[in-house]
């Protein structure tokens, strides 16, 4: 990655490298970044002694910079694992909406739901498109993606959960799967079955893992068995809810009489199959998930809410005054959640 990264950070084809500006100036790359971007924490003499060695040497931060002194692009980053579910389209919708309302852009990054392209998106990608910060939506960053953006002094945001070495905005996943659990031991449920999510894919997300240890550790205080045949798993789509549905009662034995899922489009699926299957909910089984999909009040479901359209246009919010030059505008902050109570959960059927 070091090595890729020094590449893609030559300018124009003189083959002069931010590392070699950094050295004849006698500043940090980060600096060298700053200064010729325009972005604020670097004092007017530094600025203007960088900018005379990287004329200079002949150094152009890169094409779509109009002049050294002029290196603000206007453009924000927005890094998303995939852009067709519903809390990531939520929270681009919100992004696009600060953005706007500040005259900046959006440059999106969409890795598909594979981390496949990440090399090519973090080496290059983000330098030769020169955005000005980066939103990085649910997903963790490796140490070496990380250290790439703060060379360079990217300011970042993560938002969906927390992420080590990076400020975050999210709600407490483990509060909000908790309060779901309580909700149906406090109604009674004592056979409750867990669907969590888990990406096949090497995102590195903390999320789904804090959720599932929420739901065992809710179940074992209350004195409840967590049953390793009620332990089912789902992409976080609708599609792998109904598919979970269908193995969880294709097995023989005991069946739950309610069902805690780790994201509203897995409830809505068991919701579908268990009423194709003949299974009454709320009557024979409860489901609660966590989101509040855009459709969940027209289904009836039982859900915790949150708003991941408001959780990125606040990091959006911090990381434009950050490049404005307020200090300290990037923190971590949690976002509120709430339990919605509707049609989908029940007592247990007696």
């Amino acid at each position: 990655m070091a090595r890729i990264t020094e590449r893609s950070q030559r300018g124009g084809h003189s083959g002069v490298s931010i590392e070699d500006v950094a050295a004849a100036a006698g500043v940090s790359t980060a600096t060298v970044s700053r200064a010729v971007r325009g972005l604020p924490r670097v004092s007017p003499l530094t600025r203007a002694k960088i900018l005379e060695v990287a004329e200079a040497l002949g150094y152009v931060a890169s094409s779509s910079a109009s002049g050294l002194a002029t290196g603000r692009t206007r453009t924000m980053g927005v890094l998303a694992p995939f852009v067709s579910r519903w809390f990531f389209s939520k929270a681009i919708e919100g992004a696009d909406r600060e953005l706007h309302a500040r005259q900046y852009n959006l440059s999106l990054f969409n890795l598909g739901g594979h981390g496949s392209n990440r090399e090519r998106l973090f080496s290059k990608t983000m330098v030769y498109k020169q955005i000005d910060a980066l939103l990085v939506l649910c997903m963790a960053l490796t140490p070496d993606e990380l250290d790439h953006l703060q060379k360079i002094d990217i300011p970042l945001v993560v938002v969906g959960g927390h992420v080590e070495g990076c400020a975050y905005i999210g709600i407490d996943d483990y509060a909000a799967s908790a309060t779901a659990v309580r909700h149906l031991i406090d109604l009674g449920h004592r056979d409750i079955a867990l669907l969590h999510g888990d990406d096949e894919t090497d995102l590195n997300f903390d999320v789904p893992r804090v959720r599932i240890r929420a739901f065992k550790e809710v179940m074992e205080a209350a004195g409840l068995p967590t049953r390793p045949e009620w332990d089912e798993w789902g992409d976080f789509t609708l599609r792998s809810g109904q598919e979970a549905f269908r193995r969880l009662w294709a097995r023989p034995g005991p069946k739950p009489t309610a069902i805690f899922c780790a994201s509203d489009e897995m409830a809505m699926g068991v919701v579908f199959e268990a009423n194709r299957a003949g299974v009454r909910v709320p009557e024979d089984l409860s489901v609660v998930g966590i989101d509040d999909h855009d459709f969940a009040d027209a289904m009836g479901l039982t859900t915790v809410a949150q708003r991941p359209d408001e959780q990125a246009e606040l990091g959006t919010r911090m990381l434009l005054d950050e490049l404005n030059g307020t200090a300290g505008a990037v923190h971590s902050a949690v976002a509120p959640h709430q339990l919605i109570v509707r049609r989908t959960t029940a007592p247990p059927p007696s």
